[in-house]
């Protein structure tokens, strides 16, 4: 799946600009964290038009960019997010960083993942069966 990470100078406004843009766009934020420094953010984002909000953000001046993600269904209940963990941990897949979705998809919640090796991930998670998004984020 395809993410959009946005540099954001660590002021105020900055993220009232990115929404704002989007918003007069009619695109609408399915999920997002923001990691800070001290100078600096990086807003990370799926969104129901990622092309059209690449673009708009770019010409808006932002540094904006996709990043390849995994999107996996976690069981939602204690323990759920321990048993990925154990298949990724067992087969040395290390993990860059991870958020939650908001939304829940069907009786599973919804966690995106970075990995160092996008493809040994994929591999491991369905070796173990664990599910994986690969429809398009609109209808969450």
């Amino acid at each position: 799946m395809k993410q959009i990470s946005v540099f954001l100078e660590n002021r105020e406004g900055r993220l009232y600009d990115v929404c704002n843009i989007l918003g007069e766009n009619s695109i609408s934020i399915r999920a997002l964290t923001i990691a800070e420094s001290a100078d600096f953010g990086v807003l990370r984002m799926f969104v129901d038009k990622p092309d059209e909000a690449l673009n708009k953000l770019k010409e808006a001046g932002f540094s904006a960019s996709f990043s390849d993600v995994v999107i996996v269904e976690v069981e939602d209940n204690p323990g759920g997010l321990a048993k990925i963990l154990k298949a990724l941990v067992t087969n040395k897949v290390n993990i860059e960083y991870m958020y939650a979705f908001v939304e829940k998809i069907k009786d599973k919640a919804l966690l995106v993942f970075r990995f160092e090796d996008i493809d040994s991930a994929i591999r491991v998670l369905r070796d173990n069966n664990i599910g994986i998004l690969s429809e398009d984020i609109k209808g969450v």
